[in-house]
């Protein structure tokens, strides 16, 4: 098992005696954890190494990208099964196991019980995210968003986003060759939900080889918060400013190289024209 101590604000460095303990009672010890920034990665390629064959992952969405990264790169024939103790766990919504019970999952792998699929992830250039990547306004929200102390959970995203919402300028994109136009936000999802409270491509599916792009238009200031209030539940999608498709591949350009949100974690392209595509089938997760 890996966790990241620091994953839901420190909700991770919490939660790992209970993990541990569940574990343990099922024959399972080996318990690894991050201390810097970028170490999942390291811990990940020890264990492919050791011949790992399920790696259980505690965290939230950036450690389960982080890990499932380098797994997936390495064409491991490993799979991860996830554990939820972060912000959002928005990934984990889109799998038929409750990633909230140590316990059971722990029974379940030591009696074979559980089913496993093989799952797409994406790709800004060479940036691969499990769960969605976005352009503008997420990045202006996750950018303040690291600022607050006191809130934890999808209240943080959600706070931040009022926060911002007035003051916020629309970012000018023009996709697959189209003519620019002012975005407030453009999302590629492979899953269905984001931010911890958002169902921003309901219908999104984790293994149909695509990606569901959301585009929404910039709007004025006071016309955003409705949008916004709509994908809480999926409704935004039917509003006449959003485009929704699925796509394979993009090609976005931008005035100059943008910055992006990847799960979670904050990237530069290295360029002003970014590519963003799927990578099909690229990991296998325990699934129920």
């Amino acid at each position: 098992m890996l966790y990241n101590p620091a994953s839901g604000r420190g909700r991770g460095a919490r939660a790992i005696a209970g993990v541990r303990a569940a574990f343990a009672r099922c024959g399972f010890t080996d318990v690894r954890g991050t201390t810097q920034a970028g170490d999942e990665a390291r811990l990940v390629r020890e264990a492919i190494a050791d011949g790992i064959e399920t790696l259980v992952v505690a965290g939230g969405d950036g450690t389960w990208s982080n890990c499932a990264i380098p797994l997936a790169q390495a064409g491991s024939p490993a799979r991860m099964a996830l554990l939820a103790a972060g912000t959002g766990n928005d990934f984990a919504k889109n799998l038929g196991l409750d990633p909230r019970d140590p316990r059971a999952l722990a029974e379940r792998l030591a009696d074979g019980g559980v089913r496993e699929r093989r799952v797409d992830m994406g790709r800004v250039d060479d940036t691969w995210f499990l769960n969605v990547a976005g352009f503008g306004f997420d990045v202006a929200v996750l950018r303040a968003s690291l600022g607050w102390r006191r809130l934890r959970g999808p209240a943080v995203y959600v706070a931040t986003a009022l926060q911002k919402i007035l003051g916020y300028r629309g970012e000018p994109v023009s996709v697959d060759g189209a003519p620019p136009r002012a975005h407030l936000l453009a999302v590629f999802s492979n899953g269905a939900h984001f931010g911890g409270t958002f169902h921003i491509a309901p219908g999104a599916r984790i293994d149909d080889g695509a990606l569901d792009a959301v585009l929404i238009d910039d709007v004025p200031p006071l016309a955003r918060l409705p949008i916004l209030a709509r994908a809480v539940g999926g409704g935004h999608l039917a509003h006449a400013r959003v485009v929704h498709r699925r796509t394979a591949t993009a090609t976005l350009a931008f005035d100059e190289a943008p910055w992006f949100e990847a799960d979670g974690e904050l990237r530069r392209a290295a360029g002003a024209r970014v590519t963003v595509a799927s990578v099909p089938g690229a990991l296998r997760v325990v699934d129920a």
